[in-house]
């Protein structure tokens, strides 16, 4: 028996919607997954504030009420699903570059350019995926991602950003907002989450990181509002503190809140409770964040 509503990602789903979902799933049996998500979607009118449908949520949605047994989806096809980690190339373009040191003057300006075509793609991926401990996984949500550059004494990539949908809990987070579940559900999709900081191991100047973070953010709040029609007011990040300390982002005026359970944003049954916390960071794009946050 279905529930009177089913909560996933920020929206809720009646009773009379879940068994429309299953009539579906049951008489579009020949599609893909990913092709009946964007049925439903289409059914649901569940769709982005720029009008794009939600395909990867509801295709998470649909794998959960698979899971539950709500619905049998067809077999999952070869394809890279989110989170997957994805292949990397290997190119001349990956490989290390002459050492680069000095400061931030010295090297500057820095140009934070938007990743657009195919081939900014799989250098951004061969960088993530041969240097960043996480390796280059498929993002959740919406997404943008950016190659660095310095300019001086020539132009060379020195990092990588990336920047993603926001976990849907994150305890030291909705605490220092302040928000109920409903009210999160509504503004969530203001927090943006950097999910990837990337500099190249042979790049050493100082002050570097804090520099790129800083003009980062400046670029995705112009950016992330062309490409979604959302305002970001909260940039959220995790730090493994057995890796790093996090000083780059506190010298660029994040915010620590505290320490993640350990479990990770797909971990619905609670298996990896304090596996591996993190340090939680946020950094208020607008003055006014978290009363936006509460009361929008």
């Amino acid at each position: 028996m279905a529930a009177a509503t089913t909560m996933f990602s920020g929206r809720a789903f009646s009773a009379r919607e879940v068994t429309l979902i299953r009539e579906v799933v049951q008489e579009c049996s020949g599609l893909s997954r990913m092709e009946l998500a964007r049925t439903v979607c289409e059914l649901l009118r569940w769709r982005r504030p720029n009008g794009r449908l939600k395909a990867r949520e509801c295709r998470e949605f649909l794998e959960r009420l698979d899971a539950e047994g709500t619905v049998v989806l067809p077999d999952k096809r070869r394809g890279r699903a989110t989170g997957s980690v994805t292949r990397v190339p290997r190119t001349v373009a990956g490989e290390p570059g002459r050492p680069l040191d000095g400061t931030v003057r010295d090297v500057g300006p820095l140009r934070v350019e938007l990743v657009r075509e195919p081939a900014e793609r799989l250098l951004f991926r061969e960088l993530v995926g041969r240097y960043h401990y996480l390796g280059h996984t498929v993002p959740f949500g919406a997404q943008l991602r950016y190659l660095v550059f310095a300019s001086r004494p020539q132009r060379a990539v020195v990092g990588c950003l990336q920047f993603s949908s926001p976990a849907w809990r994150m305890a030291a987070r909705d605490r220092w907002v302040g928000w109920d579940d409903r009210t999160r559900a509504r503004n969530l999709q203001h927090v943006v989450n950097n999910s990837r900081f990337l500099l190249l191991p042979w790049v050493t100047v100082k002050n570097l990181a804090s520099a790129v973070l800083s003009r980062g953010l400046e670029q995705m709040a112009a950016d992330w509002p062309r490409r979604y029609r959302l305002e970001p007011w909260l940039v959220e990040t995790l730090v493994d503190p057995r890796r790093h300390h996090g000083g780059c982002y506190r010298a660029a005026n994040w915010v620590a809140l505290g320490a993640t359970t350990g479990r990770g944003r797909m971990d619905r049954l609670c298996r990896r409770v304090g596996e591996a916390p993190k340090t939680v960071l946020v950094y208020p794009v607008v003055r006014d964040a978290r009363r936006r946050l509460r009361e929008s």
